[in-house]
């Protein structure tokens, strides 16, 4: 049978002062322990034991509010489709890309400056007539956009 030990809290001891806590660093044997250093997951390390900082190649995820974001500025022809409607079941809206959220998008028409908030729920697809800017998931950089396609 296993008995059971009163909890009990540890006291830490830094320099003259007493704090309890993971923070403060422990007494041991009546000199200060020493803690090893703060890596991040995965960060090398010499035989001496200091950290080599690295730093983590940044790039977009393939969603498509990011690659809307890479293109913005460009104009654009956007298809959605409203379910359940009595008026309208799908509308085209064609604008200038303003902004894109990941649940909206934002674009303006040059004719009349207006600017239309559209939900991505509905979203089904969008054409544009000029080259895309696309960031491949785990590539830095943009890949080569020469491509024999038809």
């Amino acid at each position: 049978m296993i008995s059971q030990q009163p909890y009990r809290p540890v006291t830490y001891m830094i320099g003259s002062t007493t704090s309890s806590g993971p923070a403060a660093m422990p007494q041991m044997g009546g000199t200060m322990g020493m803690m090893p250093p703060q890596v991040t997951s995965g960060s090398p390390m010499t035989p001496t034991g200091a950290v080599v900082p690295t730093t983590a190649p940044v790039f977009e995820q393939s969603y498509i509010e990011n690659i809307f974001r890479l293109n913005l500025g460009k104009v654009g022809t956007f298809y959605f489709t409203y379910e359940n409607n009595s008026q309208w079941n799908a509308k085209v809206f064609t604008g200038v890309l303003e902004a894109a959220g990941r649940d909206h998008i934002i674009i303006s028409d040059q004719a009349t400056g207006q600017r239309i908030v559209l939900l991505m729920v509905n979203f089904d697809y969008a054409t544009f007539n000029e080259e895309l800017v696309y960031q491949y998931p785990g590539v830095i950089g943009n890949p080569p956009t020469t491509r024999n396609c038809w």
